[in-house]
């Protein structure tokens, strides 16, 4: 740590009150100066109003760099600083500390800059990912042509007065519900002496005896199948193999070409590498490593995956496992090893660096979306992506997902695309509840679930910016803007961007009548809880499957984690197809009363 950081946080005093944390990072301040000052040359920063005393500091920051200036002019404005690091500014302009003062207004400003771009109240023209957030948006002509169509889809009114009382009415419902668990008293959703929510653990489900020999009848019928094998038979079942195109446009395929490909799935899927792979095969690495990289890319395997899909959908035993109209979401974290430019160092899951994989599941057990995404974001910017991505004829309606994947941003915006987000959210009862009304009026009509909402909705706030959070949710229907890209932006913006706090008002109005739904059903508790075990059920596979000693990705990780994901997949599809042809009519077992339990 610097001198400046020793004298910023003092030996005898108190702790400054982020305990220390700017202190700390000033000790990088010489790191930092080896590439900020040719950031700021090289780069043009712009933004709103809200911004303007922030663009004014790095404007002087770019001066002082130029001329090699040390001391920071007085009237630089410091507006941006938050209340946490003031003390540090204020301490050193007292002690006339020049060095330390500067090297702390420097840190805050591009630390501030840095959350600016993340939020959107600072751009760069011309970028694609901090371009003027308003480019995600549809423009307002385009919008006004497509608006009554947006609603007509989405099944939302085109006036806030009408959407706001249609909310109002679902809430006063959920409500309703809610109210009539607490009046029991006796349930697993009932409120303590001191009036405090209290909400129990489902109890386990009562497995029938008849499933538990179902199951292991099915399982001892179920032959053994070398995934090679597996690989073989099914890409005469559904062609998927005719899905890995060359990436020169190359029309001629050789007879050993699903060979050779084949053994580059499996040699990702199952962590053994290129290298071991040939060795076990006979296969030379020259040609495994030609195959991959001319063959196996991202497009290639989202086609694949696609044809797997679709075969699984036509199976007759597929709708017995669900309507394929829910879905979850869940992520899985790998280490790595090698350089990667999406792996991230995370000292609570990873020994050095590692990646997480976000993958979404239906009922079905099918598979129609995984994502690489970085270990230190946050999973519930990436729930939307592949449900609007979907490429299948699959009709998602519903998604859960647990508490990672929850935020009031992504509650809105499930509403307002005419989804319902269903997520197992931890310490239920201990969110802040939103009613529409005067508490008195609240409590009048629900004398018990009434004192649980604790907070009154801004209708104002919603409704005058309803036709902009259409708009919003209208450019990710149209695929104007990618869902994390924007949910990202809207969760880390704070109360001054005025869409977002609607869009947040909104999504915890949507919370409220969802909680109030879950914890009045227990069937609907049940029923998401199942899910959810259905997406952790392929986690579990992929490890069985990954059976290599070294359970890591090398790079370049994205080609790899797709690999990865596909051979579980077909697993799962012949798995599927093989329980079809067992549970036919004339094998001895009721397959549409005693499946079920499965």
């Amino acid at each position: 740590m610097g001198t400046a950081a020793c004298g910023a946080v003092g030996r005898t005093g108190p702790l400054p009150r982020d305990h220390g944390h700017l202190a700390a990072l000033e000790g990088s301040y010489g790191y930092l100066r080896q590439f900020t000052p040719q950031v700021l040359e090289a780069v043009t920063f712009a933004g709103g109003t809200a911004a303007a005393g922030l663009l004014e500091a790095v404007q002087i920051l770019q001066e002082l760099n130029a001329t090699g200036a040390r001391k920071v002019p007085e009237d630089a404005p410091t507006g941006f600083v938050p209340a946490r690091w003031c003390g540090y500014l204020e301490t050193a302009a007292k002690t006339g500390n020049i060095t330390a003062y500067r090297h702390y207004w420097e840190l805050c400003t591009l630390l501030a800059l840095r959350d600016g771009l993340r939020t959107g109240d600072v751009f760069v023209p011309g970028s694609r990912r901090y371009c003027d957030p308003a480019a995600y948006l549809l423009t307002p002509d385009t919008w006004a042509d497509q608006r009554v169509e947006f609603c007509r889809l989405v099944g939302k009114p085109v006036g806030p007065d009408a959407a706001l009382a249609q909310v109002q009415d679902e809430l006063h419902t959920a409500l309703a519900g809610l109210e009539q668990t607490l009046a029991e008293g006796d349930g697993p959703v009932r409120l303590d002496e001191a009036g405090e929510l209290v909400i129990s653990p489902l109890s386990a489900e009562d497995v029938p005896a008849e499933a538990v020999a179902l199951k292991a009848e099915l399982t001892e019928m179920l032959p053994f199948a070398p995934i090679v094998s597996l690989l073989i038979e099914l890409d005469k079942r559904t062609g998927f193999l005719d899905c890995f195109t060359h990436a020169g446009g190359r029309q001629t395929r050789s007879t050993e070409l699903k060979r050779n490909l084949i053994a580059v799935l499996i040699s990702g899927s199952t962590n053994l590498g290129l290298t071991r792979m040939a060795d076990a095969c006979g296969i030379s690495y020259d040609i495994l490593a030609w195959t991959a990289e001319w063959y196996v890319r991202e497009e290639t395997l989202r086609a694949a995956n696609l044809a797997l899909t679709g075969y699984h959908r036509k199976l007759p035993l597929t709708p017995v496992f669900g309507t394929g109209t829910l879905s979850s979401s869940d992520g899985q974290r790998f280490p790595t090893r090698g350089k990667s430019v999406t792996a991230r160092a995370l000292s609570r899951y990873f020994a050095h660096e590692g990646l997480s994989t976000y993958t979404h599941v239906t009922d079905q057990h099918t598979t129609y979306g995984t994502k690489i995404i970085v270990a230190t974001k946050r999973e519930a910017h990436y729930v939307l992506d592949e449900i609007l991505g979907n490429a299948t004829d699959i009709p998602i309606t519903e998604h859960a997902t647990d508490t990672h994947g929850v935020t009031l941003v992504n509650f809105a915006l499930f509403d307002l695309l005419g989804l319902q987000l269903s997520p197992r959210i931890r310490d239920l009862g201990k969110i802040t509840l939103y009613r529409t009304g005067q508490k008195s009026e609240t409590e009048s009509v629900f004398p018990l679930a009434g004192p649980l909402l604790t907070r009154r909705c801004n209708l104002d706030l919603i409704a005058g910016h309803y036709d902009e959070l259409l708009r919003l949710a209208g450019s990710l229907k149209f695929g104007h803007a990618t869902a994390s890209l924007l949910v990202g932006k809207l969760s880390a913006s704070g109360r001054q961007n005025a869409l977002a706090a609607a869009l947040k008002e909104y999504g915890a109005l949507r919370r409220t009548i969802y909680a109030a739904r879950y914890l009045a059903d227990p069937a609907y508790r049940r029923k998401i809880s199942r899910q959810l075990n259905k997406g952790v059920s392929r986690p579990a596979l992929k490890r069985d499957v990954l059976y290599a000693p070294c359970r890591d990705y090398p790079g370049p990780p994205p080609a790899t984690t797709n690999r990865t994901g596909l051979v579980p997949h077909a697993r799962h599809e012949r798995r599927g197809d093989l329980d079809n042809g067992i549970l036919r009519p004339g094998c001895g077992i009721d397959a549409p009363d005693r499946a079920a339990h499965r």
